[in-house]
């Protein structure tokens, strides 16, 4: 079977040169650290970023690699890009930022603790939402009769752990209390990247918040299980899910590229798959067919109690995968 690669991520991250390709990450006898060090979580994808305030150079660790962006002379010092490589940039906007490595870009690169805006949250018993914007927080209180607030609100908790808002008008004082774990829907079981609690005039509800796509994009998903029969050895199976829907991997012994889609209460539809037409050994072809074949009956998408990605269908498992630690683009 193909050797785990455990890189267990709790869903929020923890968390050169590139002149037209990367190099592999930093040793440790380097001579001296960079002025400001940031990290950032670009839904799965954990990167350091490092500046050299006198060669206004950024450097950027991923995985085992590193990138080396120049500032952009038209964006005023936003906007970092790699010599020889418009393809590869990065974009600061506020607390945030955009990453494009090769011309994926990934989710929001967000600091630890903080939330992608504007940030929603949601309860199912009883049912709620919660939109946060710049200033304002936007209500629909449990129980129908309840119509829609518009309420001020002010950040007051910001930490690596999560945030908290506080919102007061006509006589309803309301706060809002995000923490950077994996949350699950008890009644529809989808899975969020955010655990919320509402609370209204000393009144408190459970429940889930932000973009589902973060728990799933940014990585290299290598699969280690698939259909309860392990993998063959030394042969290597993929997923990346990556922006703009679209899905791509090794299947095997060819590559393959399709589309995916989430569905409500956790569903995934992958569709239009299409590959490379190279031949291996019987096994690994076999092994292949079986692989898109679980891609084509999967229906539901979970990270599971490791961290590891989990595909079933309405019935059964189809395959478990953990992230690479290595760079493939």
């Amino acid at each position: 079977m193909y050797p785990r690669h455990a890189r267990l991520v709790p869903v929020v991250a923890t968390a050169g040169l590139l002149v037209s390709a990367c190099t592999s990450a930093p040793s440790n006898t380097e001579s001296k650290e960079p002025a400001v060090v940031s990290q950032y979580a670009c839904g799965q994808l954990h990167i350091r970023v490092t500046a050299d305030p006198d060669r206004r150079l950024l450097g950027i660790d991923y995985r085992d690699k590193r990138i080396l962006l120049k500032p952009d002379a038209s964006s005023s010092e936003t906007l970092f890009v790699a010599p020889g490589d418009t393809t590869t940039r990065f974009r600061r906007q506020g607390e945030q930022a955009e990453l494009t490595i090769r011309g994926e870009t990934f989710p929001d690169c967000l600091p630890p603790g903080a939330l992608e805006r504007p940030f929603t949250a949601q309860g199912s018993d009883p049912i709620w939402q919660a939109h946060v914007s710049s200033a304002e927080l936007v209500l629909s209180p449990p129980y129908e009769d309840q119509q829609s607030l518009r309420l001020p609100s002010e950040l007051v908790t910001a930490n690596r752990h999560g945030r908290e808002f506080v919102a007061e008008a006509s006589g309803t004082r309301s706060t809002l209390t995000v923490a950077n774990q994996l949350c699950q829907d008890p009644v529809t079981g989808a899975q969020y990247p955010n655990q919320v609690r509402l609370t209204i005039n000393g009144q408190s509800y459970q429940g889930c918040g932000g973009n589902p796509l973060r728990l799933i994009r940014g990585a290299e998903w290598v699969v280690e299980d698939l259909a309860a029969e392990g993998i063959i050895d030394r042969s290597r199976l993929t997923l990346r899910f990556m922006d703009d829907n679209r899905i791509a991997g090794r299947a095997s012994c060819n590559r393959y590229t399709g589309r995916y889609q989430l569905t409500d209460e956790g569903g995934i539809d992958v569709s239009e798959l299409a590959m490379t037409r190279m031949a291996c050994a019987p096994a690994l072809m076999a092994q292949e067919a079986r692989f898109i074949e679980a891609l084509e009956q999967a229906s539901k998408v979970r990270i599971g109690p490791h961290g590891e990605l989990l595909l079933f269908t309405s019935e059964a498992g189809l395959l478990s995968a953990f992230q690479s630690d290595h760079d493939t683009l």
